[in-house]
């Protein structure tokens, strides 16, 4: 089997948040392929002393390139510690980015609470299986 493959993103305001979550679950972590955004990946690579796969920065396109591994089905979690409080003006880019995680049906965890949920879940390392969609019927419509 292969790893799961976990994509962490996090805003300014919540970087620290992630790091620290981070190293009290790196065993859980170290089961896992990472890849996050610009300077998160950049700290975290750093702190947890193992490699992360660096896209680029969230404003610079990271988020999208997190959305493409999404749809290309190389991504099996992503952990998004965003920060309610803060307006971004990348905004739309991180909304793009949770609608694709919930189309193709990707867990997403969006604070600290919900990733202890998930990594603590037995259906993490299991024989779980998220449902793919099937979008052949959307693809074949006519217009």
């Amino acid at each position: 089997m292969k790893n799961k493959s976990v994509a962490l993103v996090a805003h300014d305001n919540k970087k620290q948040e992630l790091i620290e979550w981070a190293k009290f679950n790196i065993g859980t972590l170290s089961k896992c392929d990472l890849v996050a955004t610009g300077t998160t990946g950049r700290l975290l690579q750093a702190e947890l002393g193992r490699p992360v796969m660096q896209l680029q920065s969230g404003p610079l396109g990271g988020d999208q390139q997190i959305g493409a591994l999404i749809v290309e089905a190389k991504v099996d979690l992503l952990v998004f510690f965003w920060d309610p409080l803060e307006p971004l003006p990348h905004d739309p880019d991180i909304k793009a980015l949770l609608r694709l995680a919930a189309l193709w049906n990707i867990p997403v965890a969006c604070n600290r609470a919900s990733a202890d949920m998930i990594f603590t879940s037995p259906l993490l390392f299991g024989d779980y299986q998220p449902v793919r969609p099937d979008f052949s019927e959307y693809k074949n419509r006519k217009v």
